[in-house]
């Protein structure tokens, strides 16, 4: 394999990126953020995927969520602290489904660069370049707001950055206690026309605690039980802002991407011999690679030998998108290359990109009821298979959204207009997230 350096993948073929007017205000912006302090240390780094080894060997259970796309002009202290939240209270569930450690990772604090079917959008006979997230360009469709933007990355990092502090500030600080997560689970319970359904659970995890409790094991003297570690992670799809916050690790030489934890790599950013391919395959990060249903089974092994060349479990996450109409045709052929190869992986469910649908109204929207569909199958396909499907994967918010029809709360396509603020992909509302983590744990138990 050729020598590895941070601008080595600029040599290469590339996808998705943006074509900047300005090559010397991007060249400034570069280096600017290359004198920044990192977003996140590689001990962190090294830590998931010390986590993620745990779920490789069937060991623990992977929650990844946050946002389809971050935003500059909807950056709140309360978007991030829901968020948090409902992160929390689906970990709970989960945990007490699978009797298994959560490792939570947030698609938050960088998660800004979308990556589009198309290079221009037509509207009313008028085209202009695609909005491809807030890091890039503006969603307003005017030729000023679509013109790529270098100063835009400066924002997204400073953006990123209080929002990494106010997750350490939540993880730390009180609003990760086990008792007050499972206290807003009850307050779901209480409204949820399907709460019945949900008793059980919910009625285990408070008689768990009640002897912990009586065992005299509290948050004062157990910090388990009151803090925890959330990561963060993003697609890795704008590079010059990836490899501007690349850093070499002083205890180890190695280089990491200091923008978040986790990066992954996307279903239309996948070629081996790509631009992507080649700048994360050197980074010590955990990687995620979407796996959609046009993966080819010796494709799939030829990038996971190129991202993982000594075979590590913790370094390769596989998050299957297949949609719940192609996941029984295409996974069990890319589980049966993998195993049969002994590539140690992470298999997880996004069960969001291959749903999406078109309401008859104009909303992109996507279906609880499917959602909910492939995550079953690929839990069905990982056990007659007999390996193990370690994680989920979604694209969610805390807030109360009208973005994905179907749930508990029956949410209709009449609804959808009411609040749908996603600047891309529609997202699980808090209530549609929640319920669907309380649905997995009841499978992941009976499976158990």
């Amino acid at each position: 394999m050729s020598e590895w350096s941070p601008s080595s993948w600029r040599s290469k073929p590339v996808k998705q990126l943006p074509s900047y007017p300005d090559q010397a205000a991007l060249e400034a912006v570069e280096k600017e953020l290359a004198a920044q302090p990192p977003l996140v240390f590689a001990g962190e780094a090294r830590a998931l995927r010390d986590d993620l080894a745990k779920v490789a060997r069937g060991e623990a259970f992977l929650l990844q969520g946050g946002d389809c796309a971050e935003s500059f002009d909807e950056f709140q202290t309360s978007h991030i602290r829901d968020t948090f939240k409902a992160l929390m209270q689906m970990a709970v569930v989960l945990t007490f489904g699978g009797q298994k450690p959560v490792v939570k990772v947030g698609r938050i604090a960088g998660q800004f660069a979308k990556p589009r079917s198309a290079d221009m959008e037509e509207v009313d006979g008028v085209s202009l370049p695609s909005y491809r997230g807030d890091i890039i360009n503006a969603i307003n469709f005017d030729e000023k707001s679509r013109v790529p933007d270098p100063e835009r990355m400066l924002k997204a990092y400073h953006q990123s950055t209080s929002t990494q502090n106010l997750l350490r500030a939540f993880a730390n600080g009180g609003l990760a206690d086990l008792n007050q997560v499972h206290k807003w689970n009850l307050d779901f319970i209480a409204k949820s026309p399907l709460g019945e359904r949900y008793e059980n659970i919910s009625n285990s995890i408070e008689e768990a605690l009640a002897f912990m409790a009586a065992c005299g094991i509290n948050t004062q003297n157990a910090p388990q039980l009151r803090e925890t570690t959330l990561y963060t992670s993003h697609e890795a799809l704008l590079l010059p802002y990836e490899q501007a916050l690349t850093r070499k690790d002083s205890l180890t030489g190695r280089w990491y991407d200091c923008s978040a934890h986790m990066l992954w790599i996307g279903d239309r950013t996948r070629q081996p011999d790509h631009a992507h391919i080649e700048f994360l395959r050197g980074v010590e990060n955990a990687i995620g690679l979407k796996a959609g249903p046009t993966t080819d089974p010796d494709e799939l092994l030829r990038i996971i030998d190129t991202i993982n060349p000594e075979n590590e479990a913790g370094r390769l996450n596989l998050i299957i998108r297949m949609g719940a109409d192609n996941v029984a045709d295409h996974l069990p052929k890319l589980v049966r290359a993998v195993e049969r190869e002994g590539k140690q992986v992470v298999w997880s469910c996004d069960p969001m990109h291959g749903n999406t649908v078109k309401a008859p109204n104009g909303y992109k929207t996507r279906r609880v009821d499917d959602i909910l569909r492939e995550v079953q199958q690929f839990f069905q396909i990982h056990k007659s298979e007999g390996t193990y499907g370690g994680g989920v994967h979604f694209e969610m918010t805390g807030r109360n959204v009208t973005e994905c029809v179907g749930g508990a709360f029956q949410i209709t396509e009449h609804d959808l207009a009411a609040r749908y603020h996603t600047y891309c992909d529609p997202r699980l509302n808090a209530d549609q997230a929640l319920e669907l983590a309380f649905l997995i744990a009841d499978h992941i138990k009976a499976a158990r």
